[in-house]
């Protein structure tokens, strides 16, 4: 550093040119004597010459350089030791050689070397390593520079790297300064290494090595799963069981000063009766609109290729159990796909894609989950989403005429695969097709989810046609009843006081955003001339899964068609698009001018997890069947909770039914097919794939076969249900959505479970062929039939029909294996259910 810097330095000594330098005379070299000759001091050099005697009988040395040029003459050796010192310009006269005088010298006596030294090189600057008075004289003019020099970054110059980017010049220095602090961090750094590297207990052979990697990788893994415990808010099984009994919210928005983990906001009635879907006024109904967008990427190409061929076409997902209505009720529903821009490498695939199905929709943003790609979709819905129009119209309750009933588009010239069969024929017709509408709503829906159409059709078709929500009391009224309510109550002096938004503002001196100050047009103060303008009869509606009684979940919701159209426009919504999408849809929604008009309809019942998930939304595939069994065992809970409430109601403690602040009983959370935490275990044996799908419906009695031996799983598969049982001779009124499906093995048993099957098993064939074959018999003769429950005895009846004696003879024969199999159920049911608890 040092060489570099004096590189690019001044140096203040001056330098001798070539030109003066002179070479000695043979003449002028001293004697080579081995006695020692006291040296010049300083005081003669200044003041007077020094005689040196000259002996005659030793000759004068060789000169240290040949003649010539000076540059190429090479030096001697030589013992003369004043060669080592600079020369001053004395004349020969004054009767000591020029070599004699020393810059640096001692009034003592210095023997000379008994080896010659090395001459100084041409461009030596004539100052010394020795120390003497001298060299605290600056101003000597032996001297080069002086010793002391000030600190060589205050007397350094102005490098030519060194740029200064500011105004003021010591920005420069102040970058220096901070690159010095991070070095002397780095320093600081190095030196804790080096002490702890240096350190007895730091390992140093492989043994300990190893064993201190696996200490520290054991220790990670922990930390990990620790703090993955800490922030996952999901550490309990949800109630399902009571999901599905007790009645669930709709109505304003859930209040935020409600619990998260609440099971109900108002309390639960001692009567209570489960409500029955679908309601018997359904068949009534016009079908409602809906346009689904899955929420896709470029890279699901199998995943949309699943939904096409199963959930978005298949019959029993459009027309229900059953017979079916025909696709009717799904004749209004559409299926789309909604992706971000694809990729460069996946840009032609995603155009040919688009080509071939013609059910892909571009959004003009990047591709994302939580940066603005749900509000781009409901921002496009409100323009560009079109539905069938109703084609029949020959239903006792039509729907009203909303603000966007006569927006029409032509139909689109060619349709998708599986859009509805309706609009199919209604393109083969030799008139053109009927304009399309505005759908009445709009579901954002992933693409792990499996959605029975049907069922989420009649949902919002119920949803659609239900009497809005009154609007909140005018201000004055608000104003009496809190004054009512002072009068009641007065305030204690150590309870805070409440301020509005407009005093916090003030207060804090910052501007709120629109949608937190301004008034709800329905709650404005209006003149008493002026007449308060009618509200939209425009339905408000959010639909979907309630968490933690906050938002609704991301996996499906939908909004109706008047929140899209808002939400697309409102600029305080486009300003809150960054985060979670599901709960930032949530607080759009409670920033909407009537949000207490806007009716939170939540289904926690039939929209779970899949079973193999393990979260706690996971459970068996559910049925008709099934709830109403579960909604049995739930009442009898209560009941006996209110009778315990009854017997206690004199003592202090009181045990509550389920309501906001007690927790749900835990059995209320157990499930036959999964259980929270672990993962999914199938029933032992190697089970066929009929067997093991149905291992999956919840309280099936195939997902109850265990190593026991209590029940095989032959015995199971033939006393299955049929899917006519199990929805309860019901069209709709069963699974919505299945969520979580992160594999496309689990999507595909989604499908054999929800839309395969026989919708009657050969047993149930066979009892009901026998009841029908006794009942006919029985009008014949006039004698009671025997068959009933659906269990036919044994007949003594010889004149009976061939037919009959088959099916008797194969019901009689497993009567007994009934009755086992019934009894060890029971068992099995109480074990399992002793053990959730």
């Amino acid at each position: 550093m040092s060489f570099v810097r004096d590189l690019f330095h001044t140096s203040p000594r001056s330098h001798v040119p070539l030109d003066h330098v002179t070479t000695l005379q043979d003449e002028q070299y001293p004697p080579a004597d081995d006695t020692a000759q006291p040296g010049p001091s300083t005081t003669l050099l200044h003041d007077q010459p020094v005689d040196i005697p000259h002996d005659p009988l030793v000759d004068s040395p060789a000169p240290p350089y040949e003649e010539g040029d000076f540059n190429a003459r090479a030096p001697r050796r030589t013992t003369d030791r004043s060669l080592l010192y600079p020369t001053r310009n004395v004349e020969p006269s004054e009767g000591y050689p020029p070599s004699a005088a020393s810059v640096c010298s001692t009034a003592t006596n210095t023997p000379l070397p008994s080896r010659a030294p090395s001459p100084l090189p041409f461009y030596y600057s004539g100052a010394s390593s020795c120390s003497s008075d001298s060299e605290s004289e600056p101003e000597s003019p032996l001297l080069g520079r002086s010793s002391r020099q000030p600190p060589w970054r205050a007397a350094e110059r102005r490098r030519w790297w060194s740029l200064s980017f500011g105004s003021n010049s010591s920005d420069g220095w102040r970058r220096r300064r901070r690159w010095r602090d991070v070095v002397w961090g780095l320093r600081t750094c190095k030196r804790v290494v080096r002490r702890l590297v240096r350190h007895p207990l730091f390992p140093k052979t492989p043994v300990t090595i190893l064993l201190t990697l696996l200490f520290l990788t054991i220790f990670g893994v922990s930390l990990t799963f620790l703090l993955i415990y800490i922030l996952n808010p999901d550490k309990e099984p949800l109630p399902w069981r009571g999901y599905c009994t007790l009645p669930q919210h709709s109505g304003g928005p859930p209040s935020l000063s409600l619990s998260s983990s609440a099971l109900l906001q108002t309390p639960l009635p001692t009567n209570l009766t489960p409500s029955a879907f679908p309601p018997p006024e359904f068949d009534m109904l016009a079908p409602a609109g809906v346009f689904v967008g899955v929420f896709s990427m470029d890279t699901a190409v199998e995943r949309r290729m699943l939904v096409r061929s199963t959930w978005a076409n298949h019959v029993r997902s459009r027309e229900g159990a059953g017979v079916g209505d025909g696709g009717l009720g799904t004749s209004r529903t559409v299926v789309r796909f909604i992706l971000g821009q694809p990729r460069k490498d996946w840009e032609r695939r995603v155009k040919l894609e688009m080509e071939t199905y013609n059910d892909m929709v571009i959004l003009p943003v990047q591709e994302n989950m939580n940066s603005g790609k749900t509000h781009a979709f409901f921002s496009w819905a409100a323009n560009h989403s079109w539905v069938p129009p109703l084609y029949e119209d020959d239903f006792p309750i039509m729907p009203e005429e909303f603000s966007y009933t006569n927006a029409t588009n032509p139909a689109p010239s060619i349709l998708a695969s599986h859009d509805p069969a309706w609009a199919h024929r209604d393109q083969l017709k030799s008139t053109p097709p009927q304009p399309w509408v505005r759908p009445d709503f709009v579901v954002k829906a992933d693409d792990d989810s499996f959605v029975m159409l049907a069922e989420l059709e009649a949902r919002l078709r119920v949803e659609l046609y239900k009497e809005p929500l009154p609007p909140p009391p005018p201000p004055s009224d608000r104003k009496q009843s809190t004054s009512q309510q002072t009068q009641l109550r007065a305030r204690s002096d150590d309870e805070p006081a409440i301020m509005d938004f407009n005093q916090i503002a003030s207060y804090f001196d910052f501007a709120l955003a629109p949608y937190a100050t301004r008034t709800p047009p329905t709650l404005a103060a209006i003149p008493p001339d002026v007449p308060a303008e009618p509200p939209s009869r425009d339905p408000l509606v959010f639909w979907g899964y309630l968490v933690k009684n906050r938002f609704m979940a991301g996996e499906l919701y939908a909004l109706s068609f008047a929140l899209v159209d808002w939400v697309s426009k409102d600029p305080a919504v486009k300003a809150m698009t960054r985060g979670a999408e599901d709960k930032q849809t949530s607080k759009w929604i409670r920033a909407h001018p009537r949000a207490e008009q806007v009716r939170w309809s939540s289904e926690r019942c039939w929209i779970y997890d899949h079973p193999r998930a393990g979260t706690v939304y996971s459970h068996g595939f559910l049925f008709p069947s099934e709830v109403k069994r579960v909604q049995e065992g739930v009442i009898r809970d209560v009941q006996r909770l209110a009778q315990q409430l009854a017997k206690e109601s004199s003592t202090a403690a009181l045990a509550l039914p389920p309501g906001q602040n007690v927790p749900a009983p835990e059995k209320w959370s157990h499930s036959t097919v999964s259980r929270f935490g672990s993962r999914y275990s199938p029933p032992p044996g190697d089970l066929s794939l009929d067997y093991s799908v149905e291992a999956l419906v919840e309280g099936s009695d195939m997902s109850m076969v265990h190593d026991d031996g209590s029940l095989s799983a032959d015995l199971a598969w033939k006393y299955r249900e049929g899917r006519r049982k199990r929805y309860a001779g019901q069209r709709i009124g069963g699974t919505v959505v299945v969520h979580f499906i992160k594999k496309n093995m689990w999507f595909l048993e989604t499908a054999a479970a929800l839309l395969h099957g026989e919708d009657m098993t050969p047993l149930e064939r066979a009892l009901e062929q026998a009841r029908a074959t006794e009942a006919a018999e029985s009008e014949d003769t006039g004698v009671t039939p025997s068959v009933s429950a659906g269990v036919p005895s044994r007949s003594s009846d010889t004149d009976s029909s061939h037919a009959m004696g088959e099916a008797q003879d194969s019901v009689a024969s497993t009567d007994s294996d009934r009755t086992h199999t019934r009894s060890t159920r029971t068992m099995t049911r109480r074990r399992i259910g002793a053990r959730g608890q």
